[in-house]
């Protein structure tokens, strides 16, 4: 019996199906796809005025409307740097540059999925989710993307349709993008710097094959570049408590998050003070953990 499951796994894992769907994963970025989900469906439960009257249907609609768009952006991002990713070990497999998805294909993928994912938040929701979905997706794939060859600027530039779930999220419940939709959309924007120059000082190296330069500093991974994560660090932890003073949500979300920016900080203080690898991956890490701990905790305090 245990014979025959191995033989049947093997044989789903050789399907042409299967690998398709797994090409058309990598190529959309699928987990990173749902982490925007994530921070959209977050908003929007912040902002509609009790959680515990939600409309499944609306969420459920947000959230693939929100994924499309996502997947659309990758996919353009992964057509623009196609001949680039062949030079990077950690995306030498990707399905363009390894030559087993054609360009035609990833085209079709990111139009579809871009259109319907447009259309679903404006026509579902208002026309300013849409329109910020549209603004998301072609600052991502447009400007930030061939802006990452030009300068380390890109980070700044890519942070803004990082973010933009939290105001898609906050717009799709209330029809405004308002000061509660801002200061949700500056959180994700003030912890991307730290979350990104983290993955960058790791990659560091392997984006130098493509002619990315990502840390904020010519040195590269030197003692200035790991400085540059405690401003955006000291800045993230005091927005974290505005959704408290906008009423948004309660203290215990906010000694919640308060401490998760400390530890957070603690991190980025490490990294300067270490200047190693070790200390980044731990930054890199606590960005992981920094804004589901978060956003779960200021929407289960809200309940």
């Amino acid at each position: 019996m245990r014979n025959e499951t191995i033989h049947i796994d093997n044989t789903l894992e050789g399907n042409p199906i299967v690998l398709k769907l797994k090409d058309v994963m990598l190529l959309t970025k699928f987990r990173l796809s749902t982490l925007v989900v994530f921070s959209a469906v977050m908003a929007y439960l912040l902002a509609i005025p009790s959680t515990l009257d939600v409309n499944f249907i609306n969420v459920l609609l947000l959230s693939l409307g929100g994924f499309l768009v996502t997947a659309s952006s990758n996919t353009f991002n992964q057509i623009l740097e196609k001949d680039i990713d062949k030079l990077m070990s950690r995306t030498q497999n990707r399905p363009l540059p390894s030559g087993r998805m054609k360009l035609i294909e990833a085209y079709l993928i990111a139009g579809v999925s871009g259109v319907a994912g447009i259309i679903i938040l404006g026509v579902c929701f208002n026309p300013i989710s849409g329109f910020l979905g549209a603004l998301a997706l072609i600052s991502y794939a447009f400007i930030y993307t061939p802006f990452k060859k030009i300068s380390p600027i890109a980070v700044f530039i890519g942070a803004i349709p990082g973010s933009m779930p939290l105001l898609i999220g906050w717009t799709a419940a209330t029809g405004s993008i308002g000061i509660g939709g801002i200061t949700l959309f500056a959180i994700q924007f003030f912890w991307q710097m730290p979350h990104f120059w983290a993955i960058a000082w790791l990659l560091h190296e392997d984006y130098k094959k493509a002619g990315y330069y990502l840390l904020p500093t010519s040195g590269g991974k030197d003692r200035t570049a790991a400085l540059q994560n405690i401003p955006y660090l000291v800045c993230l932890v005091f927005i974290s408590a505005l959704p408290f003073a906008l009423g948004i949500t309660g203290w215990v979300s906010l000694i919640i998050a308060l401490i998760a920016g400390l530890v957070f900080l603690i991190q980025g203080i490490q990294l300067s003070i270490d200047v190693n690898d070790k200390s980044a991956k731990k930054l890199m890490f606590a960005s992981f953990f920094y804004i589901p701990i978060v956003f779960i905790a200021f929407v289960i305090d809200k309940i």
